[in-house]
């Protein structure tokens, strides 16, 4: 009893944190109006990286020497996984964006697998983006620039798990999150600020930047930290399959974004191979965006 008790909780983990970074993704969305998607990449990396410093207290543990090299590397893909998925949103709907950069991960599963029968689930993703990709003959057809976008978030967040893994080696995951998330708002929040100038602390935008710091990042990630610590890495990838499908129904109740029949095919065969990659044996994909 008290196993599946725990189990419950790990589970519940997993889907609680998804819920809030889509939430944190759709409340997002709707500070673009007013500070766009660099002022509201700014908002989450700063906020977020002040609530992971409060939680997890970094500076008891820094790298040392080449060690931060990886931090660096893995600071800076986590903001380009940031900024390049907001500024895909913009254009496209939060479901078919998630979806497409989950081909980052899923791409990360694969690569690291010389079983033939994963070809298999690399036929369901490519079929899956192929179907979610721009009809380039259609005026009304989905946005090119933004799913180029959601790709290339995707590429980013290839990089943040792939250095993301090396600099677990050397830190904690909590201080390696607060650390990356550093990097990236050290990047990115001057971006942001001149971009979008006092817009971005008037009081009407810096609560809901703080809000959606808490929802996109510092909750999930302490959420997915109890989850690992509770159920095997294989369970938690399978649920974690389960984000771009989560995406579509938090845009579709948040902010109205309908999807196509052809799209939520294509959504649920980028979930089929994501979760027929995760009976791959590697390490869980971590936190999304």
């Amino acid at each position: 009893m008290q196993i599946n008790r725990v189990l419950l909780t790990a589970i519940a983990s997993v889907l609680l944190a998804m819920v809030t970074i889509q939430s944190g993704a759709s409340l997002a969305k709707q500070l673009f109006p007013l500070v766009g998607p660099e002022g509201t990449t700014a908002l989450r990396l700063g906020f977020a990286a002040a609530v992971l410093w409060v939680v997890f207290r970094p500076w008891r543990a820094l790298p040392q020497g080449r060690d931060w090299r990886s931090i660096i590397v893995y600071g800076l893909c986590l903001g380009g996984m940031n900024i390049l998925f907001y500024m895909a949103i913009e254009r496209i709907p939060l479901g078919i964006a998630v979806a497409l950069e989950f081909t980052g991960p899923l791409a990360v599963a694969l690569f690291s697998s010389k079983r033939k029968s994963d070809l298999l689930w690399v036929a369901c993703a490519i079929a899956g983006i192929v179907l979610l990709l721009p009809d380039l003959s259609s005026t009304q057809g989905l946005d090119l620039i933004g799913a180029l976008l959601a790709l290339g978030a995707g590429a980013c967040w290839a990089g943040y798990i792939l250095f993301g893994t090396r600099t677990g080696k050397q830190a904690s995951g909590g201080i390696t999150v607060a650390l990356g998330m550093t990097v990236a708002a050290i990047v990115l929040v001057p971006i942001g600020a001149v971009s979008q100038g006092l817009a971005l602390i008037s009081w009407e935008v810096l609560p809901l930047g703080l809000l959606v710091g808490v929802l996109s990042s510092a909750l999930p990630y302490s959420l997915e930290m109890v989850a690992l610590r509770n159920m095997p890495t294989q369970a938690f990838s399978v649920l974690m399959s389960l984000e771009p499908a989560i995406a579509a129904l938090a845009g579709f109740i948040i902010l109205n974004e309908y999807l196509s029949l052809l799209q939520w095919a294509a959504i649920g065969l980028v979930i089929v191979a994501s979760i027929g990659s995760s009976f791959t044996p590697k390490k869980a994909v971590g936190m999304s965006v």
